[in-house]
């Protein structure tokens, strides 16, 4: 059967892969799966109320009603519908991606990323255009909804705002000019003065773009230091992703916030921490110091987040600043990310950058490959690479001092290579040598 939906729903360039002709179709699809009430929100892109609107009449046309919840972070959409009776979900964003981008991705009633089975459903309805139809008076009907505070109050209700109000902390919140500025400046506003960059909402995104990378993100690195704050956040398109940065102005990669918060929950209650194994060694060593255990699964949040359901974890994520906290809910949070990092620093009464100290550090390094026929050279190097293996994803070789992880992308014409070691050159070696193999193979 064909493929619609990848690893991070729909997604391609608006106008020219995802057209308003095929945002109809899979409204309809969608529509003619789900049957119900949708809750739909959008990010800040340009392109949102194009693709918003076709992806509407299609599932007015099967007779839903549309919950209309404007901008929205992904995860406050995801909130609303686990804690309604809505039926499903949908986001129309393209997260990190570049202002020319868009997406749709799909949520169930519970406030999670659609399984892969259900998607397959949508597919199958979708390119053999089996299509609900009502008559003219059973069309749905468009409701506004407002679902940014009930999500705010959801987050406090789970933390020690008081003891964080105690400390008056100064964050600075760089919102990216994406879904962020609807509500992480006024959520931390709570407990912490707050200074804003890039709070104005603009599909074109001026003032950076929407991936908190290092490159993207040095004003706010800088503008924690200069204002002598004591801590600085970012986000990402949808606002289901924060990367930190220290007092110094120093940025914190994501396996070290998500290693930081992991051993901060373990201290109070022991139990499972599930993360993909592209994460960094350095959240094992941790965490297994503060007496937990690490599960690894494939990559992608939805199946972090299903896994950790299945097995009753007490937290996981993703080394990218996606961490999950299912006491909240089972998807990438980053408003319950940045609250459980504040009541962290005032609980243990530390600055983070002494906390990052406390992690053991390895050096990640990462490369790609142009590769058409992915499966095709994966198996060729099932044969040829030899050793102790993980074949969760893709194919993962431990050595004495690091490992490699190869595997094919789940959206893009691309081998990805990752090696980690406490040796720099040693991993740049390790990118080089199994990228050498790749290409000898093509």
């Amino acid at each position: 059967m064909q493929r619609l939906f990848g690893t991070n729903g729909v997604r391609g360039v608006a106008n020219e892969d995802l057209s308003p002709e095929l945002a109809l179709k899979l409204g309809k699809a969608i529509g003619s799966f789900v049957q119900g009430n949708i809750i739909l929100a959008t990010d800040t892109r340009s392109s949102n109320e194009m693709i918003k609107d076709a992806v509407i009449a299609g599932l007015l046309s099967t007779g839903c009603n549309v919950f209309d919840a404007k901008i929205a972070p992904s995860p406050a959409l995801q909130y609303y519908v686990k804690n309604s009776d809505a039926d499903a979900g949908i986001i129309i964003t393209a997260s990190h991606n570049p202002p020319e981008f868009n997406g749709i991705k799909v949520i169930d009633n519970e406030g999670m990323e659609l399984s892969r089975n259900k998607e397959k459903e949508i597919e199958k309805i979708f390119f053999n255009e089996r299509f609900v139809k009502v008559a003219w008076n059973e069309i749905g009907k468009v409701y506004d909804i407002d679902i940014l505070d009930f999500y705010i109050e959801g987050i406090l209700s789970l933390a020690n705002t008081e003891k964080i109000k105690e400390r008056n902390y100064k964050v600075v919140v760089d919102c990216g000019n994406g879904a962020a500025c609807f509500v992480m400046p006024y959520l931390i506003n709570e407990v912490a003065e707050v200074i804003t960059l890039n709070a104005q909402p603009d599909g074109n995104f001026p003032g950076r773009m929407p991936e908190p990378s290092i490159e993207n993100i040095e004003h706010l690195m800088k503008t924690v230091k200069s204002l002598e704050a004591d801590l600085g956040i970012a986000y990402d398109g949808d606002a289901d992703r924060a990367i930190f940065v220290d007092e110094n102005g120093n940025y914190v990669y994501g396996d070290k916030s998500l290693a930081a918060i992991a051993g901060y929950i373990l201290e109070k209650r022991r139990g499972k921490i599930v993360t993909p194994v592209s994460t960094s060694s350095c959240v094992e060593e941790y965490v297994k110091a503060k007496g937990g255990e690490v599960i690894y699964t494939k990559v992608g949040a939805p199946i972090v987040a299903r896994k950790m359901k299945e097995i009753d974890a007490i937290f996981g994520g993703e080394e990218n600043g996606g961490l999950i906290f299912p006491q909240h809910q089972y998807c990438r949070d980053s408003g319950m990310a940045s609250i459980a990092m504040l009541e962290m620093l005032a609980i243990k009464d530390k600055k983070l950058s002494e906390i990052v100290k406390e992690i053991p550090h390895y050096f990640l390094v990462k490369s790609k490959i142009e590769c058409e026929n992915k499966k095709e050279v994966m198996e060729k190097l099932k044969e040829e690479i030899k050793g102790e293996i993980d074949y969760t994803d893709g194919i993962k070789v431990y050595f004495e001092d690091g490992w490699v992880l190869i595997r094919p992308s789940g959206t893009e014409p691309i081998i990805r290579i990752y090696a980690e070691s406490k040796d720099k050159k040693k991993a740049e070696n390790l990118v080089e040598k199994y990228k050498n193999l790749i290409q000898r193979l093509l």
